[in-house]
């Protein structure tokens, strides 16, 4: 099977300026791969441009057509704006299908069949009625994954997604991203600055600053050089759920 995605010295940026310079990159469908660097490496430009908001300055990108028909579901860093919208927790994950429906003016019942599926998919389906903004971090993280599901099930694209969350809410969550990955073989990009669980749970590791530091197995970026800047010497990863 080909890849979903494939970077062939490609260059991202704006203007006269390139934020992430000669990537070569290939996403099959069930990886896993966690994107690190320092703030300003080019990660959220990386992003950008793996979401079609960014023509590549030079290279190539290739993006396959299962891919560009099934879409990429996205979940950005929240804000706290969004963290207070107030809608129910059903209405939040039934939007996710919008981009399926053209111009029809509702929701059909296959749309609504299939946020119920995610929802149970996700364990959420008995906060169906709560509202959004009552929901604790780990919960509200729960339903934008299943609304992110309901707009594709086939790569989902994070943003610093364990940013907020208690350190039990951030095991459940690494835990419920293993298991989608595993089981339903959806592709994971992850961008985080939680390296440590990022060596644990992911199967992939990139490492931008600008060109590419690191990429390879994540059961070894933490001997490589480029890891030097992130993780103490003796820290061994804990083994993967």
């Amino acid at each position: 099977m080909k890849p979903f995605i494939i970077c062939e010295h490609v260059d991202f940026g704006y203007e006269n300026h390139d934020a992430v310079i000669d990537l070569n990159l290939e996403i099959c469908q069930g990886d896993y791969l966690c994107v690190v660097g320092e703030n300003g490496s080019g990660k959220s430009t990386l992003v950008k441009g793996l979401l079609g908001l960014l023509k590549p300055t030079g290279g190539r990108l290739y993006v396959s057509e299962e891919l560009k028909k099934g879409g990429i579901g996205y979940l950005p860093q929240q804000t706290a704006a969004q963290k207070d919208f107030p809608a129910t927790v059903y209405e939040v994950v039934l939007s996710g299908t919008l981009g399926r429906r053209g111009n029809l003016p509702f929701y059909s019942k296959a749309e609504h069949r299939l946020a119920a599926k995610n929802m149970e998919r996700l364990g959420i389906t008995e906060l169906r009625r709560k509202c959004y903004r009552e929901l604790s971090g780990g919960q509200q993280q729960r339903v934008l994954i299943a609304r992110a599901l309901c707009a594709t099930d086939q790569l989902l694209i994070m943003d610093e997604p364990v940013t907020g969350l208690d350190p039990a809410a951030i095991q459940d969550f690494y835990h419920l991203i293993r298991r989608l990955n595993s089981q339903y073989r959806l592709t994971i990009i992850m961008v985080s600055h939680d390296i440590r669980n990022v060596i644990a749970q992911a199967d992939q590791v990139l490492h931008l600053k600008q060109t590419v530091l690191y990429y390879g197995p994540a059961a070894e970026y933490a001997e490589s050089e480029a890891a030097g800047m992130f993780l103490d010497h003796d820290w061994e990863p804990s083994m993967k759920e």
